[in-house]
């Protein structure tokens, strides 16, 4: 009798438990749609823009003959000293800070790192920044010498 008892005061819980979730789940979903500009009723337009756009090596050696591109190292500086993208700049990661770029020229911004991984987070920043979507090198200047294009060496 008394593991029945047990049981059923159990599955009583369980049941009150996930009552009381699915009430506060709703009562968390009213607060915030009556603290939002949307009216009620309305749906609410979700922004579908993607802040950053990988380029593939290859697209990116075609911009690059375009000549507008401000291409980016965000690598460290013994990362660099081992070669870098022909015409790049350097601009370690740590440094980086979109709000001290100068922009006026007019040049779409391309930023890579070793693998795409911490250009990915520069070109998070960036686009937090612009408003507008960032580009990076998708992996890296890995994938780059990987499909055979250059690099030059450091000093």
């Amino acid at each position: 009798m008394a593991a029945f008892c047990i049981t059923c005061c159990a599955n009583s819980l369980r049941k009150m438990r996930t009552l009381c979730s699915a009430i506060l789940g709703l009562a968390a979903g009213l607060v915030l749609a009556a603290c939002s500009d949307q009216p009620m009723g309305e749906p609410v337009e979700v922004q579908a823009a993607q802040a950053v756009e990988d380029i593939d090596p290859v697209r990116l050696q075609a911009l690059l003959a375009d000549g507008n591109i401000r291409l980016i190292d965000v690598r460290r500086d013994d990362e660099v000293s081992q070669g870098m993208i022909p015409g790049a700049e350097h601009i370690m990661l740590d440094n980086f800070d979109p709000a001290t770029l100068d922009m006026s020229d007019g040049r779409q911004i391309v930023l890579y790192c070793r693998s795409g991984r911490r250009s990915g987070i520069a070109a998070e920043k960036l686009a937090a920044f612009t408003g507008k979507p960032a580009k990076h090198l998708q992996g890296g200047i890995l994938g780059w010498q990987e499909v055979g294009q250059p690099i030059a060496k450091g000093e």
